[in-house]
């Protein structure tokens, strides 16, 4: 049997990874997409994603969702003009022909949900705006999800800040509400996609698979690559993490990663540590563990699916 998801992003070159592993693995059932600001605006999102699946040739609808945080009304810290170095604008692959569904992320996540038997897997790997709206204005969803598994966070690891990764930063508030909603949750950090790099050998063996996933992997992996060792240079030169390909890698096989069981909180207010995600591995809170904490990962496996898994084509 497969597994049903929604894969929620940013889209994003880890992103567009992610989509193709999600939307090939035979184990996997992709039903949707939705589509929020992180990694470039949110419209960008959305065409990004949309030139995804047109590339590898699936038909998989695409919701528009949050343009903004669900508290703020910018970023911490406004986006600085211009292309990101490790994402660009808009993806290396050909426009995209199909079009986003009319209806918002927001309502189809909510519509979707209550329509479902439970068997629905939430994966988050753009910041959690559209979830958390979402949970906000329908809390009878969340029995109805069956886990939800985010790429976000670190506990010895930041991104974005010293103490915080990108997405839960972007959206503190929204990240605070999906953390603490009670439903099963894995939330794999940086700690664990830092220790699973892919490398320009790697891509140049995606390349030579030859399929239309595998080598657009490669082009946007090579794209991450060029960018970490620029300006967040990896433990290996040449290598990148690819933060939402091991989420959705993580689903298929859950020994891909490790993890631990502990609480976890999003700090909203520190003048330091605004979206940490405080993971309490001391167990000082005292409070019930609410969160499967990704600390560490397989890299040999994580490639090793990558390869398989993009080395298929559409059916």
């Amino acid at each position: 049997m497969t597994q049903r998801i929604i894969l929620d992003v940013d889209t994003g070159t880890d992103d567009a990874v992610a989509l193709m592993v999600a939307a090939l693995s035979p184990e996997i059932d992709l039903i949707g997409a939705t589509t929020v600001v992180g990694n470039v605006p949110v419209e960008l999102c959305t065409e990004n994603t949309l030139r995804v699946f047109d590339h590898i040739g699936v038909d998989i609808p695409v919701f528009e969702g949050m343009a903004t945080p669900m508290v703020r009304s910018e970023f911490p810290v406004p986006r600085k003009p211009g292309p990101s170095v490790v994402h660009g604008d808009y993806l290396d692959i050909p426009p995209s022909r199909s079009k986003k569904q009319t209806k918002h992320a927001v309502e189809w996540l909510i519509e979707t949900y209550m329509a479902s038997a439970g068997d629905i897997i939430l994966v988050p790997v753009g910041s959690m705006t559209n979830v958390a709206m979402a949970v906000k204005l329908e809390p009878r969803i969340l029995p109805k999800i069956q886990e939800i598994v985010i790429m976000g966070g670190g506990h010895e690891v930041g991104n974005t800040t010293p103490s915080s990764e990108a997405n839960i930063w972007r959206d503190p508030e929204a990240s605070r509400v999906v953390m603490n909603c009670g439903r099963p949750i894995r939330l794999v950090t940086l700690d664990a996609t830092h220790s699973a790099l892919t490398s320009l050998e790697d891509c140049a063996r995606l390349r030579q698979l030859g399929t239309p996933a595998a080598t657009a992997a490669a082009t946007f992996v090579e794209r991450r690559i060029k960018g970490y060792d620029a300006a967040q240079p990896m433990k290996r030169p040449g290598t990148t993490p690819v933060h939402d390909a091991l989420a959705v890698c993580a689903i298929i096989d859950p020994t891909v990663i490790k993890t631990v069981f502990v609480n976890v909180d999003v700090e909203v207010h520190g003048e330091l540590t605004l979206g940490r995600t405080v993971c309490d591995m001391q167990h000082r809170s005292k409070k019930e563990p609410n969160v499967h904490v990704a600390i560490d990962a397989d890299e040999a496996k994580l490639n090793r699916m990558l390869f398989e898994i993009l080395g298929r084509t559409a059916k």
